[in-house]
């Protein structure tokens, strides 16, 4: 019963720490979507498949980037106080010059490694940006994005 119990309690937690990253992940890609956008143009097409191999440098990028946002945050909140955050765009000067000194050169560091992470696992901004907000209406593709994660994390 013991030996049974521990097994399921593994299991559950393996399962929990694996939704709740792939919910991380997904929440990241958003708000780095719609806050750290470095260039945005209007496509009247529609959106471009994702083909697997994009798949998996979004995946990688995400998980990437992940932890150094959320380090990038925390440092911010800290120096900011109890003050409220501002809205930090990448692509928005009046919204990195609106910070103070050393929270504004974190913010700075932060846009710029996140290009480079993006550009890193093989996409350009736009294209991590427009899977992105695909991800956000599509199921099948926030499915294969969870797998991929998964499938990495395995690794």
């Amino acid at each position: 019963m013991r030996r049974y119990y521990h097994r399921f309690f593994r299991l559950s937690l393996i399962r929990i720490l694996s939704q709740s990253l792939f919910v991380g992940a997904i929440a990241t890609a958003s708000l780095v979507s719609s806050a750290l956008v470095l260039s945005a143009k209007a496509d009247a097409q529609s959106p471009q498949a994702v083909n697997s191999n994009e798949l998996r440098n979004y995946a990688r990028a995400t998980l990437k980037i992940e932890p150094e946002r959320q380090q990038a945050f925390d440092e911010i909140k800290k120096i900011m106080g109890s003050g409220e955050i501002p809205k930090i765009l990448c692509n928005d000067n009046n919204s990195l010059n609106g910070l103070p000194g050393k929270a504004k050169e974190i913010a700075v560091n932060y846009c710029q490694r996140y290009q480079k992470v993006v550009e890193a696992n093989g996409l350009t901004i736009d294209r991590y940006n427009t899977i992105t907000t695909q991800v956000q209406s599509n199921e099948d593709l926030k499915r294969r994005i969870y797998n991929e994660l998964l499938r990495i994390q395995k690794e």
